[in-house]
């Protein structure tokens, strides 16, 4: 049953394959997960000027500073309309409460296969699972979503998308295309906040392999037990997100959960695993996660920007040196993301398994 279902249904404890850990569990104010951190102590806000080249070694010096601190970072003025950003948390808002659910199971993805494109609510292999059942710390995300295999353009197939609303389809490709534009240009400045050629990081990365994924995060009747979705980091290269006005989405730094304030028309910039790597560990991505509350449902789009599965990932040369040893060993895309899924989302604990003499 999807968590929606379950949601709507009215229950009123939530199942137990759902119920976190005690450590794992967020912290409750005024019957609320969300926590109220001021904007001092938030994400920081970068304003890229449109990319403009006046504005660039400023910018360059900000996204480095924001990259090392942080590992995210909002950008305004990127150049995405806003009509795109809200058309796009539109549909996807349209497809979770306004489709039935009959419908809705036509482009159930595949619950066999990790990251299968379409409608669905795990995320683990079934050997994963099986794990799950061993080990109390991993249960299911309280969380329902939409996958798209948007890029290359050989993995798209609009036909495999809703077709409600009738507009879906054509708001999802044109947001695959800007937002793959904005991925090029943040690689370029954050390679040249290291001092490497504007080219390095997307030249390691290779053809983008880019999937956008709608979550939707039905209310739930004890927040205070739940996750809706589990601490982690991204296996990919960078992610571009935007989120609705409900808020939920919590990055972990200096040892404490941060949740992120809700900014309509930026884009949230979340630095991935291979980003780590390439950057040999100076830029660390970004281990984050989501919280539930008992009144709102809360949508989010997150648009994944990955290597080819053939690609090999290694620390840049440049940033490496007798005195600056590799720190991470090379791997091949493909294994670390079936590591990814066979172990599950915990943490850092995928990427820092690459860590050498650690």
């Amino acid at each position: 049953m999807r968590v929606q279902s379950l949601s709507e249904g009215g229950i009123a404890e939530v199942p137990a394959q759902y119920i976190q850990p005690p450590e794992e569990r967020p912290p409750i104010l005024d019957d609320l997960t969300v926590i109220d951190n001021s904007d001092e102590d938030n994400v920081p806000m970068i304003d890229v000027f449109g990319f403009a080249s006046e504005q660039r070694d400023t910018v360059c010096k900000l996204i480095g500073d924001a990259c090392a601190q942080w590992g995210a970072f909002h950008i305004t003025n990127h150049g995405v309309p806003f009509e795109l950003l809200d058309q796009i948390r539109g549909v996807g808002l349209s497809f979770f409460k306004d489709c039935p659910v009959k419908d809705k199971l036509k482009y159930a993805c595949d619950p066999n296969s990790p990251a299968s494109q379409g409608y669905g609510s795990k995320m683990l292999r079934p050997e994963a699972e099986a794990e799950a059942e061993a080990e109390t710390s991993t249960v299911l995300d309280w969380r329902d979503y939409f996958d798209h295999h948007s890029l290359p353009l050989s993995r798209r197939d609009p036909s495999r998308w809703p077709h409600f609303p009738s507009n879906y389809r054509q708001v999802v490709a044109h947001y695959s295309d800007e937002l793959k534009l904005v991925a090029q240009k943040l690689l370029g400045l954050i390679s040249e906040s290291l001092g490497l050629p504007t080219s390095c990081i997307e030249d390691a990365v290779g053809e983008f392999y880019q999937n956008i994924t709608i979550s939707y995060y039905p209310a739930c009747p004890q927040p205070h037990l739940t996750l809706g979705l589990q601490s982690h980091s991204d296996m990919g290269a960078i992610t571009l997100l935007i989120q609705d006005h409900v808020g939920g989405l919590q990055i972990f730094k200096d040892s404490r959960w941060i949740t992120v304030h809700p900014q309509s028309h930026a884009i949230l910039v979340i630095l991935a695993d291979q980003m780590e790597i390439i950057t040999n560990g100076k830029y660390r991505s970004a281990q984050h996660r989501a919280i539930t509350n008992s009144s709102s449902p809360r949508l989010s789009v997150a648009t994944f920007h990955d290597p080819a599965k053939t690609v090999k990932i290694s620390p840049a040369f440049e940033l490496t040196s007798n005195s600056s040893p590799p720190k991470y060993r090379e791997v091949k895309y493909g294994d670390y993301v079936s590591s990814w899924y066979t172990k599950g989302p915990k943490g850092k604990r995928n990427i820092d398994a690459l860590l050498i003499n650690c």
